[in-house]
């Protein structure tokens, strides 16, 4: 059974290798001008690329974004924004929630399957991890549920914590999926109202305050202990 998983995991890595060397190789423009709009945080630049591809658009941008989520490494604010502002604040929150969602999901499977079995050994050792992670299998769904629906908080980290946890898949995919729906939102009208601001300051100020709220409430649900 070890030497299967050991085999399989072998194969993940190799995987994920072969797949960024045939990106690199066939595609460098492509894979080169992602990263630096993205680390530059070239919301104009973003826009234009995306829009580059004419109709095929939103298939990129959809791509764009579940690759990201699913390296968990670069940050997507900027694509998402671009989204409200290339696709329009439904349908690019609905682009941008789906491609979130699958993203984070490949993320945690994978990270679940190659570091799972490293965490149990730890949490082993541990009487104060051993309770963090039977809380964490227990009361999993509600924590990943608030953590996914708070706007602008790491996703890469948030999909670390529960795959080394003891959630299950189905209630962090059910979380993901219905956490990332309202953060999504908010993130992509944000982006869209921030190139407008003359025409949607109402609006913007108003998710301004919702998404401080929505900290607000998760630093006072912590406290109550219920996290």
């Amino acid at each position: 059974m070890k030497d299967n998983k050991q085999t399989v995991r072998i194969g993940i890595v190799a995987g994920v290798a072969i797949i960024t060397a045939v990106l690199c190789f066939f595609q460098p423009h492509w894979v080169t001008g992602i990263i630096h709009l993205l680390f530059k945080g070239d919301l104009r630049g973003s826009i234009h690329f995306i829009r580059s591809y004419g109709p095929y658009a939103m298939a990129v941008s959809f791509f764009i974004v579940v690759l990201i989520n699913a390296t968990a490494v670069l940050p997507n604010i900027f694509i998402l924004a671009a989204n409200g502002i290339i696709f329009g604040v439904v349908r690019g929150t609905l682009i941008s929630w789906l491609a979130e969602s699958i993203g984070v999901i490949i993320s945690f499977l994978l990270l679940r399957y190659l570091l799972r079995d490293y965490a149990q050994r730890i949490i082993a050792h541990s009487t104060g991890l051993k309770k963090i992670d039977e809380y964490s299998g227990q009361k999993g769904f509600r924590v990943m549920l608030v953590a996914r629906s708070i706007p602008y908080v790491p996703s890469g980290l948030i999909t670390a914590l529960g795959a080394l946890s003891s959630i299950s898949i189905r209630d962090y995919a059910l979380a993901t999926l219905i956490g990332k729906l309202p953060s999504a939102w908010i993130e992509v009208t944000l982006g869209h109202d921030l190139l407008a601001y003359h025409q949607h300051s109402l609006r913007l100020a108003l998710l301004i305050i919702v998404s401080v709220l929505a900290y607000s409430f998760s630093l006072w649900y912590k406290k109550r202990g219920n996290l």
